[in-house]
């Protein structure tokens, strides 16, 4: 088991970038995922939808995120994990991911830093969210 991380109320971890997205991407989440929706793949389909472009799948966005914060606190040490879809992402973005401590607590002798979290695409965030995860005293 790793250590917990130090950090205080305000730190903001180390960002991580990841893109452009590809179709591939995509091709490869809906195989994981079993989404086949057309809005992913299709372009034809979309054109009659009102999206400029194939959309990724907001679960991808989302376990990306997930990914950053499990490699930089520990998936050991996550506690909750949540998130809300707020813009589409489109093939050639790519996302920043990244967080910042709000408050810690102690609870039943654990230090809990809660954090919001934020993927942004090109033109802003695509998905924000909020994480509990064990921390250490910074």
């Amino acid at each position: 088991m790793r250590t917990p991380a130090k950090v205080r109320v305000g730190d903001a971890p180390d960002t991580r970038v990841v893109g452009p997205i590809s179709q591939t991407d995509i091709v490869r989440f809906a195989g994981a995922g079993g989404d086949f929706n057309p809005l992913h793949h299709d372009p034809g389909f979309v054109a009659t939808t009102g999206f400029p472009g194939v959309i990724a799948m907001g679960q991808m966005q989302a376990g990306i995120l997930a990914g950053w914060l499990s490699d930089t606190f520990g998936v050991e040490h996550v506690r909750s994990f949540g998130v809300r879809f707020v813009a589409p992402v489109l093939l050639g973005d790519t996302l920043t991911l990244g967080g910042t401590v709000v408050t810690i607590t102690e609870t039943n002798g654990e230090s809990l830093a809660t954090l919001d979290l934020v993927a942004s695409g090109d033109k802003g965030p695509v998905v924000t969210g909020s994480a509990t995860v064990v921390v250490a005293a910074a």
